[in-house]
């Protein structure tokens, strides 16, 4: 092998390791007088897995910010959020938190109490006070077609249930702006939550003590847009429109991008 074809190769090498470390490389090798980027981690929601996030981290990737998507396990408030911050405890440096739907309860109890969490994103998500639940947020304005006829309920254990979005209702209600080829995919390989998240009530809210920021989509079918409006208020959050369906992040992702970027400047 020529001395050039082996630069080439090494070269390779060292770019392809670099994309797999991802977060490690990028806080490790900040470029010389700059300040490393925070990691942004992004938490999808019920229904859905990481992948949702593919074009929002794609673009964030690529503007030299470290990206962690991991499996939101979907099992009960607790478990969940005690899950993500585990993960929370493992990087070092500041942390963005961007969140999708029930990934939002999920954040805003996972970072209370971590002084490495310096923004919480929320795009279309629930931002619940202590002691409320999803089910009482998502009921408390009209305009929710997401209800108890649109899911599928299916034991896995003794006394356990899961809830799937059933198949006629899921493009109009979860992804109304997605071409029904890519929801049929999305609805095949949907992740179910257990039904006892629904009236599991939250902890302390992590939105008290971190700046937020909120990308409110206005023709949301399963948290309605007032819903999103009330929370974003309440938390006090910077707040952005678009007009999209419930997965905005997969719809319109440079909308999601950009506010992410912001909440990391």
């Amino acid at each position: 092998m020529t001395t050039t074809r082996r630069a080439v190769l090494a070269g390779s090498a060292a770019v392809a390791t670099s994309a797999v470390l991802g977060t490690s490389e990028a806080q490790a090798h900040p470029r010389p007088g700059n300040k490393p980027k925070p990691t942004v981690v992004l938490v999808h929601g019920a229904f859905a897995d990481a992948s949702g996030w593919n074009d929002v981290a794609a673009k964030l990737l690529r503007d030299g910010y470290p990206v962690i998507a991991p499996a939101n396990p979907l099992r009960g408030v607790a478990s969940d959020s005690a899950y993500l911050a585990s993960i929370l405890t493992t990087l070092t440096g500041p942390i963005v938190l961007a969140a999708h739907s029930y990934g939002g309860i999920v954040v805003t109890n996972a970072a209370t109490g971590n002084p490495n969490v310096k923004a919480l994103v929320y795009v279309a998500a629930f931002a619940p006070d202590q002691g409320e639940s999803l089910l009482q947020l998502q009921t408390q304005f009209p305009g929710s077609k997401l209800n108890e006829a649109a899911l599928d309920f299916r034991p896995y254990a003794e006394g356990l249930v899961d809830g799937y979005i059933k198949k006629e209702f899921f493009h109009d209600v979860f992804a109304g702006d997605v071409k029904e080829s890519t929801t049929d995919l999305m609805h095949a390989g949907q992740r179910p939550a257990d039904a006892r998240t629904l009236g599991e009530p939250s902890g302390a809210p992590a939105w008290k003590t971190i700046p937020s920021y909120y990308l409110v989509v206005k023709n949301d079918q399963v948290l309605p847009a007032a819903a999103q409006r009330f929370m974003a208020k309440r938390a006090k959050s910077e707040v952005r429109e678009v007009g999209a369906s419930h997965v905005a992040m997969i719809s319109q992702p440079s909308a999601a991008a950009d506010l992410i970027r912001h909440a990391a400047r």
